[in-house]
């Protein structure tokens, strides 16, 4: 940190506190990000590898499941990376580039996410409401579209506040209060007029990367549960709710998570904004393989053949 001519102190790189200063707490926390990473990082893979090895897996719905896979993959790559390596090195300082670096990946993968959890919304809104349609409907070039144009959203939306934030000159300290850059953390600590970014934060973080996918996933739910209410037997009626269960109790977390990580910042403290953030980027993303494992029997009954393919 140094003072310029104009007497603004700027920064050449920051400090990441991480997740606890406690001493006595940095090895728990070091083998228990380790553990859960290595989780995420086998369970996507498996996801991921089965989707591409099964031939039953190759339909539009596990398309989009890979798709989540790798971005759980990266978001936690990302995010989690910085904890492992202070830990070994003992260095917790991080250059001004590679945190707005690791700022601008997090914040486009994390947006990515939400739209291509949007996408699987209406993919099963077809298979449901419209099923003698839906090979029609979800082509594989529709599929494609649709995960390009969730890519490109996520990476395209997000570079104005990344852009605003790297143009801060005026820091009141560069001790970042979290165990990665975020955007939100790096506002707090700038002395420089943050004006624009609050009204980006409302414009494209709230209204963009919020509401507007969650509105496009949760529109087409409505339309399920009343195509589901209209199913005359109750087989019938469950089978069709099992086909999208666990696409629903993935998304139903991961806005929970977020309305607590970032709608409720006011009501509290550090300590808790940095485990509701961990939970974001490290739990969810071990989370989700789980849940479509243990509540799919295609992915079940693939990962079986897999196994007896493979004598283990």
């Amino acid at each position: 940190m140094h003072l310029n001519p104009s007497n603004q102190t700027t920064v050449d790189y920051f400090i990441i506190k991480g997740i606890s200063d406690v001493p006595e707490l940095q090895l728990p926390i070091f083998l228990l990000v380790l553990l859960i990473y290595l989780v995420t990082l086998g369970g996507n893979m498996t996801i991921l590898l089965l989707v591409c090895l099964d031939h039953s897996l190759h339909t539009p719905m596990y398309f989009f499941l890979a798709n989540l896979s790798i971005v759980d993959m990266s978001s936690s790559t990302i995010s989690l990376h910085t904890v492992p390596l202070i830990f070994i090195s003992g260095n917790y300082a991080i250059s001004f580039n590679g945190c707005i670096t690791q700022m601008y990946l997090f914040a486009a993968i994390m947006g990515h996410k939400l739209f291509i959890l949007s996408a699987m919304s209406y993919d099963r809104y077809v298979a449901v409401c419209n099923p003698l349609r839906y090979h029609s409907v979800m082509t594989w070039g529709i599929c494609a579209l649709l995960a390009s144009f969730c890519w490109v959203l996520g990476f395209l939306l997000i570079i104005p506040p990344v852009v605003v934030v790297s143009g801060f000159t005026c820091y009141m300290t560069n001790h970042i209060d979290h165990f990665f850059c975020d955007i939100m953390s790096i506002a707090r600590m700038t002395c420089s007029d943050t004006s624009l970014l609050e009204i980006l934060n409302l414009t494209e973080g709230l209204l963009v990367f919020t509401i507007v996918p969650f509105i496009l996933t949760f529109i087409p739910y409505g339309f399920i549960i009343s195509a589901i209410i209209k199913i005359p037997t109750s087989s019938g009626r469950r089978k069709a709710f099992y086909t999208c269960s666990s696409h629903l109790t993935v998304v139903i977390i991961i806005y929970i998570t977020l309305t607590c990580q970032y709608v409720l910042p006011v009501m509290v403290n550090s300590t808790d904004k940095k485990f509701f953030s961990l939970f974001n980027t490290a739990a969810v993303p071990m989370l989700n393989p789980l849940i479509y494992s243990l509540k799919n029997k295609d992915v079940k009954s693939a990962l079986r053949r897999l196994f007896i393919k493979n004598k283990i």
